[in-house]
């Protein structure tokens, strides 16, 4: 058992995170529950600003908050100074509730809609992250309607193909995202945007992939980018102020990760940095980490049910949750570690595998995990889930999504409440025609 941040086992046999006991935790908000240990996704966030501190460099840190979105995490991101990328108008639209400044957000995606980009120029976000030819003329088109500049990035598939999981990797040539660096789109994106009336460019962006446990990728990434704005500068005169190389860092899942301290990689990009520019002002350099900050934060909290044995093969214990609160599992067959929180001091003495309670064989959390002697009732607590865990949360099989707390100094805070079984049904409608009188044959 690997305990993580503010995690201890205290005199109970209980696991405790941020000072609070998981089993009053269960008992206080129920299960399935998200604890979110707040000291430590603080302390994540000030390693990136310190890392890059060390290294001299002019720069920016912004948080990914496809990774977890609710209000109080843009607030905490807010109050840690950290810039935030979104990536859709209810990410967007959360933010500004939260009362997070505009001109720190930037906007990514493949496929913003004109009521997206319109949404961002009007609140006055910081910068556009440019995906393809058709945003580039839509957003140019829009900005000058409204009589505004929307300042952008322009997104750069440099050709990095990152060593991780297929479905994320996004910096190769064959991608849905960006400009292809290889055949010169991205090029031509250049002169487009410095000749639109509406756009400013100010710089690139890549992202290579997520879960990557080396530096090499980046340092790539970064030879290349440092490459096409040497290029740029030389062919169209424009300099680029802002290089955003993206996020995508690893983190300890299980035994088997090997995640490198956030100076290694940050150090690693900064020499590349000051090579590719030598001899001229280096651009400010971006990056925006979103699992490394909230991944290894995250607890997700369970009560085991049902209890299965098929003998001479394998041991199931079920859970009251499953692929809806944690689809990484049946997605990208991602592995956790887990252990029971109520018992946390109790030597493992049994081989189980964890079901979720969803009608799909496919349902599964966890293969082969050695526990104490399971018995129903008991607290399970997996690890390392507050990274696409809550924001990837669904009702398949009409089950609500769990609540969030906070937890830090001994003190829990709701952060997101329990839906309920009225939540569930609350946009649905049954058309005046099926209220027949009689029944239907």
């Amino acid at each position: 058992m690997q305990l993580r941040g503010t995690s201890r086992i205290n005199e109970r046999g209980h696991l405790e995170i941020g000072g609070c006991d998981t089993v009053e935790l269960a008992e206080q908000f129920g299960t399935p529950l998200y604890v979110m240990d707040e000291q430590m996704i603080r302390s994540r966030m000030r390693a990136y600003v310190e890392a890059f501190r060390k290294t001299g460099l002019r720069f920016r840190v912004g948080y990914a908050s496809k990774a977890f979105n609710t209000l109080a995490m843009c607030r905490l991101v807010a109050e840690e100074g950290l810039y935030l990328d979104v990536v859709s108008d209810g990410e967007l639209y959360t933010a500004l509730k939260a009362g997070f400044p505009p001109e720190r957000i930037y906007f990514h995606g493949n496929n913003k809609t004109p009521e997206e980009l319109d949404m961002g120029l009007e609140v006055g976000i910081g910068w556009f992250v440019v995906d393809n030819f058709t945003e580039l003329s839509m957003l140019d088109a829009r900005a000058c309607k409204k009589g505004t500049i929307a300042r952008i990035l322009l997104r750069t598939t440099p050709g990095v193909e990152a060593h991780t999981h297929n479905y994320i990797q996004t910096g190769q040539e064959d991608s849905k995202f960006g400009f292809d660096l290889a055949s010169g789109q991205v090029h031509k994106a250049v002169r487009l945007s410095l000749e639109a009336e509406g756009l400013e460019p100010d710089g690139f962006h890549c992202h290579i992939g997520s879960q990557i446990f080396e530096a090499d990728g980046f340092r790539l990434a970064v030879r290349k980018l440092a490459k096409l704005a040497e290029d740029c500068r030389a062919a169209y005169g424009f300099r680029t102020r802002v290089l955003n190389i993206g996020g995508g860092f690893g983190i300890r899942y299980s035994g088997e990760d090997r995640p490198l301290p956030t100076e290694a990689y940050i150090s690693a990009m900064a020499e590349e940095i000051r090579t590719g520019f030598a001899g001229v002002q280096p651009p400010e350099v971006w990056v925006e980490p979103g699992r490394s900050i909230v991944g290894e934060a995250g607890t997700t909290l369970y009560r085991i049910g049902t209890i299965k044995e098929v003998p001479g093969i394998r041991k199931y214990v079920a859970v009251d949750g499953g692929m809806n609160d944690n689809p990484r599992p049946a997605l990208y067959q991602a592995s956790y570690e887990a252990y029971l929180a109520n018992r946390a001091k109790e030597p493992p003495s049994e081989t189980v595998s964890v079901a979720g309670k969803l009608c799909e064989t496919g349902d599964m959390l966890i293969w082969d995990l050695d526990l104490p002697r399971v018995e129903s009732g008991d607290l399970l607590a997996v690890s390392c889930t507050g990274a696409y865990n809550y924001s990837m949360a669904n009702n398949y099989n009409r089950l609500r999504r769990p609540a969030v707390v906070f937890v830090r100094d001994g003190r829990a805070d709701l952060v997101v409440q329990r839906e309920s079984l009225e939540d569930l049904i609350r946009n649905d409608r049954i058309p005046e025609r099926m209220f027949s009188p009689e029944p239907m044959e």
